[in-house]
């Protein structure tokens, strides 16, 4: 049985619209969010109410994939021994399996559903959340088993692909930039919502243990899948795209928006990750403070700065270009990097704070805008001269693979950054080295993103992107 969603409404508005009907297992048929007359009247309410729950879901993903960049600045307290090589590796590992996630969760949404994936990949996250209250309640869980328990937050970085990819079929081409930018920003902020909340719930549950910061989370996390499962709705139109996945991978194209994505993304995810280690390595003096160190009371800050400048390089991006944004992005995250190593040595903690909320405000700004390039990319490059050219509807599903394939390699840089400062303690006792290759390859992408996007040409010449 299908079930009519315009039902009701007289003949003379119903043919001036595509007909959208309802299956069920919550399915809709008929989406189209190019279709004005559909959109207005009921797909902008529905598309809106996806993006709600997929935004709760997706937070927790982020929630969950970053506990560890707070819990290793605490674990000393609760009586864990580990070096600075085992703490880096605790905080990237889950950015390595999440980023490795990415490539499989991106194929979810064709295969089962956005809302049945939702409720599926939800669920999956109570597995590193009682697993890292579990680990961490006593010291003498060996390291081999909190490394286990870290990698499997990256189910929590998967989300991330399929979230991305499922939203994209809900809005018109128009205004993915700010629907994915708000998609991506609510869950960017659950980084720092991980690293504000967890210090303060130790704090208050003294007890109880570090286990507090695992356990906390669950009944969100139930929460959000009975959302999904309620709230939330499959599109017909957004299955059987291995084709387009394939399509994407063979696209020049695609490879170089990942390379940028890393710089953005990459960044954001890498740094959140680090920062209240870098805080707590650089002014190990503020470990007198009552809540535990500065960095368990205000690293949250980069990951809030980030996370809600994103949308903002979304919206940017709709009226100036992706490339004018993202081109500015890198030049403002190579000059602070740049920065940070010249006022290091002056040990000045309001400083480097302040460096790097500029860096985060950048990568944000960044995130939104290189994501938004990926739909405009390869909408140039099908060809299509209107919205309703079928090279067009091709584009749309090549570009959905293509943002979680994105995604994922981008996602990578949240490993590569923590092991290239833990190589660069290792090597010089400190962390300039470091900041410094980060300044080379911000120059590097500023150039790609000027040679082949700001100015296009070939198959992009007369598109803005």
């Amino acid at each position: 049985m299908t079930e009519t969603l315009d039902a009701g409404i007289p003949a003379a508005h119903s043919t001036a619209r595509a007909a959208l009907t309802r299956r069920s297992g919550r399915w809709i048929d008929g989406w189209n969010p190019e279709d004005a007359g559909q959109w207005e009247h009921e797909g902008r309410a529905i598309a809106r109410r996806n993006l709600g729950w997929s935004v709760f879901a997706e937070f927790l993903g982020f929630v969950v994939w970053q506990l560890w960049s707070i819990v290793v600045v605490l674990l000393p307290g609760a009586g864990f021994h580990l070096t600075t090589t085992e703490s880096f590796w605790l905080i990237s590992l889950p950015s390595l399996v999440g980023a490795t996630l990415r490539i499989p969760y991106s194929f979810m949404v064709p295969l089962v559903g956005g809302r049945n994936w939702t409720i599926i990949s939800a669920g999956l996250l109570l597995i590193p959340a009682v697993g890292l209250a579990l680990a961490v309640s006593s010291p003498s869980t060996p390291f081999w088993v909190l490394l286990t328990v870290a990698g499997l937050a990256g189910f929590g970085g998967g989300n991330f692909a399929s979230s991305m990819s499922n939203i994209t079929f809900f809005f018109p081409h128009a205004q993915k930039g700010w629907a994915l930018g708000l998609n991506a920003a609510g869950g960017n902020l659950g980084a720092a919502i991980a690293q504000f909340t967890v210090p303060i719930a130790v704090a208050l549950t003294a007890g109880l243990g570090l286990g507090v910061a695992g356990w906390i989370w669950v009944p969100l996390i139930v929460v959000a899948m009975i959302g999904a499962w309620k709230g939330m709705d499959n599109l017909s139109s957004a299955r059987n795209d291995f084709t387009a996945s394939l399509s994407a991978l063979r696209e020049p194209h695609l490879w170089l928006l990942a390379l940028l994505y890393i710089g953005t993304f990459g960044s954001f995810i890498g740094f959140s990750g680090v920062f209240p280690k870098l805080i707590a390595d650089q002014f190990p003096a503020f470990a007198t403070i009552p809540i535990g160190t500065i960095a368990v009371s205000l690293a949250f800050l980069g990951a809030l700065v980030g996370s809600l400048s994103r949308p903002y390089g979304g919206r940017l991006a709709d009226r100036f270009g992706g490339a004018k944004v993202a081109a500015a992005s890198f030049t403002a995250m190579g000059v602070v990097a740049l920065s940070v190593v010249l006022t290091m040595p002056l040990k000045s903690f309001w400083l480097f704070l302040g460096c790097f909320l500029v860096l985060f405000a950048a990568s944000g700004v960044g995130n939104g805008a290189t994501y938004r390039m990926i739909p405009t990319v390869f909408l140039a490059t099908s060809g299509a001269s209107a919205p309703d050219d079928p090279r067009a509807k091709d584009a749309q599903r090549r570009s959905a693979a293509a943002l979680g394939l994105v995604s994922a390699i981008g996602a990578y840089g949240g490993f590569v950054i923590p092991q290239v400062l833990s190589a660069s303690a290792a090597a010089t006792g400190g962390y300039a080295s470091a900041f410094l290759c980060f300044v080379a390859a911000y120059a590097v992408l500023l150039i790609v993103t000027l040679t082949v996007y700001a100015r296009p040409r070939g198959r992009l010449a007369g598109h803005r992107i």
